[in-house]
């Protein structure tokens, strides 16, 4: 495995710079001292400490680390088939720090992860927010906040994935939604019941892990992910958004373009995906590229996600380019990538763009973002160089080939000439 590298002052100059908050920059310097952004801006007029190490990027552009809001990587599992509805999971509890598809996240250029369990439950579990850098815990991955308690959220779904033939699966969409507002009835009850104990252990009802994740929801300190492709699914969702009063990340929505008028009313944010591997399904069949234009001329916050595998992290680029293809606009669709996503996952403090203050997060292509041809050269988490395609076994992971989804290394005598 590739071994990171921590810089102190670095100035890494003359690419073209897209920081996504702000214009971009022809020739930019961009400054970090250890794991922070201190400058961003045109040479000439960027203050480079004295005695930071220079990097030349010329003929590189230099955008910010990118932002999935929506992936399974890990060898994560959630929920299991004991039960639709199951709040007291954690993914975290499933993934595995030394999972082969980290290190083809970091080879597309992917900083930040929101990682999921699956969407065959109504309700599969808690998400956890992670930076893939290399780290043998889960604890050295995760993102936490200022209190130092790890962030997440939580991942609901409805449509057919969460349909089955026999109890206590719902086999219905009504049946679906009348299972979801009862728990969340049930979470409310027990908060309440809480409140009254006032801290009194005698008073307070028996501990419940899942009622206690749902009262989160309820309390706005975490953000439910929802699946879902249909518009009455979608409008399903909204639903018992508006009754219960949970602030919600519509992920995938296929048919989103039908109910614009409805999201932005309600103010979700989405997470749209365009299926391209390993196919869709019924429910996706009225999936539209052009997507990204309409949510983002409806004035609706969109980020894309790459749902991997149904999109290979190492091609999350791609998706920016085929909303680019489709209408939505280059900074836009940039913004989609990164900053948005960022504000999904209320991280925009944090990263998404390149602005002082910000974590030491950044990716180097030999190109435009948006070109076919460009390849993802470095990639850079709180100031750690975690991908570097010069390295022949980072190479390996980056274009595939064999051996290249194994964490250990492959036993073959021609390795580097594969990855040459």
């Amino acid at each position: 495995m590739f071994e990171s590298v921590l810089l102190a002052a670095t100035a890494f100059v003359g690419a073209r710079v897209l920081p996504v908050e702000g214009a971009p920059i022809e020739r930019g310097v961009l400054v970090i001292d250890g794991a922070k952004i201190v400058a961003v801006g045109p040479e000439g007029s960027t203050s480079i400490p004295a005695g930071a190490r220079r990097v030349d990027l010329s003929g590189k552009t230099l955008i910010p680390g990118l932002v999935d809001t929506h992936s399974h990587v890990g060898g994560v599992a959630g929920a299991d088939g004991s039960a639709p509805i199951q709040p007291d999971v954690s993914v975290g509890d499933s993934v595995n720090p030394f999972d082969p598809g980290f290190r083809r996240v970091v080879a597309g250029g992917i900083t930040t992860m929101n990682v999921m369990p699956g969407s065959g439950h109504l309700l599969s579990g808690k998400t956890v927010y992670l930076k893939p850098k290399p780290a043998k815990t889960l604890d050295a991955m995760q993102i936490r906040d200022g209190a130092g308690n790890a962030l997440g959220g939580l991942k609901m779904a409805n449509g057919t994935n969460s349909q089955r033939e026999n109890p206590p699966f719902p086999g219905t969409r009504g049946k679906s939604a009348a299972l979801v507002r009862e728990k969340f009835v049930a979470a409310q009850e027990y908060r309440d019941k809480l409140a009254r104990a006032k801290g009194d252990p005698e008073k307070a009802p028996a501990r419940d892990l899942g009622l206690e994740t749902l009262v989160e929801v309820l309390d706005g300190k975490r953000v439910v992910h929802h699946h879902t492709h249909r518009a009455d699914d979608i409008l399903t969702v909204l639903r018992l958004q508006k009754e219960f009063g949970f602030k919600v990340v519509l992920q995938h929505v296929s048919e989103a373009w039908k109910v614009t008028d409805e999201i932005k009313a309600s103010g979700a944010g989405c997470s749209a995906i365009l299926v391209d591997s390993p196919g869709g399904k019924l429910e996706t069949r009225d999936l539209n590229l052009a997507t990204g234009r309409i949510l983002e001329q409806a004035g609706i916050l969109t980020a894309w996600h790459t749902d991997d595998w149904i999109t290979d992290s190492r091609l999350f680029l791609r998706m920016g380019a085929i909303g680019v293809r489709y209408g939505m606009t280059r900074e836009g669709s940039l913004a989609a990538l990164t900053l948005n996503g960022a504000k999904l996952l209320d991280l925009d403090a944090r990263v998404g763009s390149l602005k002082a203050g910000k974590d030491a997060d950044f990716v180097v292509l030999s190109g435009d973002p948006f070109s076919s041809k460009t390849e993802v050269l470095e990639t850079w988490i709180e100031g750690e160089k975690v991908f570097d395609r010069s390295v022949p076994d980072d190479r390996l992971h980056a274009e595939g080939g064999y051996g290249a989804g194994n964490p250990m290394k492959p036993y073959l005598c021609c390795a580097d000439e594969v990855a040459q």
